[in-house]
């Protein structure tokens, strides 16, 4: 093994304890966590597999390996940011929806205390 393959092992184990750290301390929800375990998996995969790379990057049709890397690194991120922005979505209507009741709760209350 070479060094820098014994530091991308290395690596991605320690990547991996954190995030199931930050899940155990209930820091990162489950589904967030599952997106940075495949992804660590896949990298770490690629550290264990030496000839990985040069096969993923043949398969791809990119003949430079890191390359391949980056289009997959860049792929991955691209993804995380997809989910991310669906999550903020969801969570600016879920916003907007408490935000109308409690102005619809608020309207209610006005309306008993005039009533009294």
């Amino acid at each position: 093994m070479t060094m820098i393959q014994l530091f991308s092992i290395g690596f991605s184990l320690c990547f991996t304890i954190m995030v199931f750290y930050y899940i155990y301390k209930a820091r990162l929800k489950e589904a967030y966590a599952l997106i940075w375990v495949v992804t660590n998996l896949f990298f770490l995969g690629l550290s264990l597999w030496q000839d990985g790379l040069n096969w993923l990057s043949k398969f791809i049709g990119i003949y430079y390996p890191p390359a391949a890397l980056f289009l997959v690194l860049f792929g991955g991120v691209l993804l995380i940011l997809l989910q991310f922005s669906c999550v903020l979505s969801r969570r600016a209507d879920d916003v907007k929806k408490l935000s109308q009741r409690l102005a619809l709760l608020e309207e209610k209350m006005s309306r008993a205390e005039k009533g009294k």
